[in-house]
């Protein structure tokens, strides 16, 4: 569409400044001619007759003017001394006649429609105040530049053609082109259109390339990369969850079969009752870490972030741990250095996810220590606080370090430990839904330290 109207502007243009130059030229020859003649009739000589007027003025016209009239007036009393017009009244405007004297030169164009012809013709109208020569007049002559106009005729309808042309030409050009680009996205779309659940793992679109289509399709396939990465992790969750879901639940179903199918003591059914027991805590245990491993799962957006004073959040952290396990634990809190103003140990963050990461590591260091007990410090600088929670456990082996992060993961010697390998999963999440860090050092039989770095703006 641009480039019409580019088509469009240029040939407006061209038209515009040649209909200009015509009018400039052709004013000028009428200019001369109309100086010529005031020369002839103004040199004081005796003209004997007007065919001879007429031949003398014929001599000073380099060429033929279309339909000439000549008019030329005394400027003292604006009778008419000259004309060429015979056959019909001549009537000029005084008034016109008197600017014409004031201002020394005119140019107009009137239109003038002839006997017996179907449209008007566009004369142009030159006159000037002569007063160089011995007789000053006043001479106005009129012609209809008949070339002239038939060249801007020509010329129209070659510009029309040519822009007829051209649109045509860049509409193919245009439409040519468009399909050579369309191609690409095309096949981009044929070949997602094949794309399922089924092959999402190893789904890879082939578009080849430097252009924004071949990006695309790059961008494209990293993004089908990562959904893969996802869908596997989320079978896997699904795998590892109903493995785990169906461990216990099949434990309490067989003992409670076990249970009915005949007459016990009270000694017996307390037993089995205190077994089912501990199932449906070691279930509850496991549901809740998978709605905590869900919840870790949803980004920033969903929930509310507020100021946070960690050092009270951690102080509330050993209650929670005993209220939720009957055995004591032990935690000691400290301080790597104190703080002299509140925002020193103040970060953004959700109180309750705070609490989760932290009561997972305490719990943890608690487990896996043989006194039960937890060390926990806190440290501070200008951009982060770090807390670091330490225990004299068992340790974790270096083949386990990186894994230990993965939901359901549990190291080789965690076996006599009950547990679900989601707690320090959810701890990662949380920290990265915090823009935080999460490390941990360990070293077997002589414990294990994590470090949380949280930001504190």
């Amino acid at each position: 569409m641009s480039a019409v109207l580019l088509l469009v502007t240029f040939a407006s243009f061209s038209y515009y400044f040649s209909a200009k130059m015509r009018t400039q030229e052709y004013t000028g020859r009428l200019t001369y001619r109309a100086e010529s003649i005031a020369k002839v009739l103004g040199d004081g000589a005796q003209i004997k007759s007007d065919v001879l007027l007429l031949d003398k003025l014929d001599q000073t016209a380099f060429q033929d003017l279309f339909l000439e009239e000549i008019m030329v007036y005394d400027p003292v009393d604006f009778d008419l001394v000259y004309t060429n017009i015979q056959d019909k009244v001549v009537q000029v405007d005084i008034r016109q006649l008197e600017l014409l004297k004031r201002e020394k030169y005119m140019h107009k164009q009137v239109l003038v429609t002839e006997e017996n012809a179907e449209q008007a013709h566009e004369f142009e109208l030159v006159g000037i105040y002569d007063t160089s020569n011995k007789i000053p007049l006043l001479v106005l002559v009129s012609a209809y530049d008949k070339f002239g106009h038939q060249n801007l005729t020509n010329l129209k309808r070659i510009l029309l053609i040519e822009l007829a042309v051209c649109v045509a030409l860049l509409v193919a050009i245009g439409f040519f082109f468009a399909k050579q680009m369309v191609q690409p996205i095309i096949r981009l779309v044929r070949q997602v259109d094949k794309i399922n659940v089924n092959n999402l793992q190893n789904a890879k679109v082939n578009i080849r390339g430097k252009n924004e289509i071949a990006q695309l399709a790059v961008n494209f396939n990293t993004m089908l990369h990562r959904l893969g990465e996802s869908f596997n992790l989320q079978k896997s969750f699904v795998s590892n969850a109903s493995h785990e879901l169906r461990t216990p639940l099949a434990a309490i179903i067989s003992q409670l079969q076990v249970a009915i199918g005949k007459d016990r003591t009270a000694e017996d059914y307390k037993q089995i009752l205190q077994s089912v027991l501990e199932d449906a805590e070691n279930l509850s245990e496991l549901t809740n870490g998978l709605l905590q491993l869900a919840q870790s799962e949803l980004g920033e957006q969903h929930f509310k972030f507020q100021a946070v004073r960690i050092d009270e959040l951690l102080l509330d952290v050993p209650n929670l741990v005993n209220v939720q396990d009957h055995k004591k634990r032990k935690i000691e809190i400290s301080f790597e250095r104190m703080p002299e103003q509140d925002d020193e140990i103040t970060c953004p963050g959700n109180e309750s996810l705070l609490k989760i990461l932290f009561l997972n590591l305490v719990d943890n260091a608690c487990k896996f220590s043989p006194q039960h007990k937890a060390l926990v410090s806190i440290d501070f600088d200008d951009s982060y606080i770090t807390v670091k929670v330490q225990d004299d456990g068992i340790g974790i082996p270096p083949a386990d370090l990186q894994n230990i992060f993965e939901p359901f993961y549990r190291g080789e010697n965690t076996v006599n430990v009950r547990g679900h390998g989601l707690g320090l999963s959810i701890c990662k999440k949380i920290v990265q839904l915090h823009r935080g860090q999460i490390t941990v050092e360990s070293k077997v039989g002589h414990g294990t330290t994590f470090h949380v770095k949280l930001r504190k703006s």
